[in-house]
């Protein structure tokens, strides 16, 4: 039986997670799929929801899938201490050692370094590291300190590397933490391509035309879209600034939760709340439909992995204007797709958004669609991670 591991805190879980497990299990044709919540993350001082609405929440996000299978290894530890890595590493050796598998796979920085040590000392000879971004490039002094040792001790102890874009490959090769023979990136990269049934370019025009009677929007209406979690380091405090210096009657819609209001400028955020030509929407699960209302995906983050949602818009020929950070710089042409702007310029990037609204932007639109159809596909992407596997599994 091929079993995968997928550890997290998961508070909450989200659809970065689910679409990882699905696709992994299709590429690595798993027979099941074990999802581990940590009981106390010990990298976060609080917790948005309990131990039990946890299990709940993941038991509900992946009901569909019938080879998933939530363990509380973890969880059911009897004392009430955080986690630390060497508990869970004990925990994890033996599991590999009983279960002899032929390949282990993790992500994420905290598992990867529990992963790489516990499959290392059970001597599982293929330990394949998808590194999804460097997680330490956003924090400061020794937490940034630490968090590079736990990437450098992961990439140490695996086999090898599957970096989820080019550029971020390039930067972890010159951030010294592995040898380039050691990495690779699966076909163009990506957290799972996109899905094209699902993000459907004929739709669009329906899509666009439906949700905007229904938000109370015209058809001559100049959107600027962000999708995503609203939290300062995804460029929030940025775009808002932007946005309110264009002075036009163009509009902005921000769909997601808000992470962290703390890292959000109070009188940029109380602005934009009673904002007239600002909607501010919950997370929503038909998230297709709202890359097709909006004109532009305004995506101005200080660090991604990837930047799924720049392709997720360009399937449904939506363009899009992004950092100049690894990751997004992947997903776009320059100038063709989508514009690139200076990280935490808002200067840049009010002159972007304003530069967009005068070209032929369905036109980008339609390169946005024709460069992701056919460089993120998840289904050509799920065969190129597959052959992948393969490989390392050398059958």
């Amino acid at each position: 039986m091929k079993i995968g591991i997928f550890g997290g805190s998961f508070d909450p879980i989200h659809l970065g997670h689910t679409r990882i497990i699905n696709e992994a299990i299709i590429a690595l044709q798993l027979d099941k799929m074990l999802i581990v919540p940590t009981k106390h993350n010990p990298w976060k001082e609080d917790s948005v929801a309990n131990n039990q609405q946890r299990i709940e929440m993941i038991q509900i996000a992946l009901k569909d899938n019938s080879k998933c299978e939530v363990c509380t290894l973890e969880i059911d530890r009897q004392d009430n201490k955080k986690n630390y890595t060497i508990d869970t590493i004990k925990e994890l050796k033996k599991i590999f050692v009983r279960e002899k598998f032929d390949l282990i796979q993790y992500s994420t920085p905290n598992a990867a370094l529990y992963a790489s040590i516990a499959a290392k000392r059970a001597g599982c000879e293929i330990r394949n590291y998808h590194l999804m971004g460097l997680r330490y490039l956003g924090a400061k002094s020794i937490g940034r300190f630490i968090l590079k040792e736990i990437e450098q001790i992961a990439c140490y102890n695996s086999t090898s590397i599957e970096c989820v874009s080019k550029s971020n490959l390039n930067l972890a090769i010159n951030e010294k933490l592995f040898k380039s023979e050691k990495a690779t990136v699966v076909w163009n990269g990506s957290s799972g391509g996109v899905d094209l049934k699902r993000f459907d370019y004929n739709k669009r025009e329906i899509w666009r035309n439906t949700l905007r009677s229904e938000l109370g929007y015209c058809d001559s209406d100049f959107i600027y879209g962000f999708i995503g979690r609203i939290t300062g380091d995804k460029g929030i405090n940025e775009l808002l600034a932007a946005f309110f210096s264009l002075k036009d009657n163009s509009k902005l819609i921000l769909v997601g939760d808000v992470e962290n209001e703390s890292t959000l400028d109070t009188n940029l955020w109380e602005r934009a709340q009673n904002h007239p030509n600002i909607l501010i929407h919950k997370a929503v699960r038909d998230v297709e439909r709202y890359f097709a209302l909006i004109d532009v995906l305004v995506l101005p983050s200080y660090r991604e992995g990837f930047g799924n949602v720049v392709i997720e818009a360009g399937a449904v020929a939506t363009p899009a204007i992004t950092s100049d950070i690894p990751g997004p710089i992947d997903t776009i042409q320059k100038d063709i797709t989508g514009f690139v702007v200076p990280m935490k310029n808002i200067t840049s990037l009010a002159k972007t958004m304003k530069k967009i609204q005068t070209i032929n932007i369905k036109k980008m639109g339609y390169d946005s669609y024709k460069f992701v159809s056919t460089h993120f596909d998840s289904e050509i992407l799920n065969q190129k991670i597959a052959e992948r596997k393969k490989e390392l599994l050398d059958i």
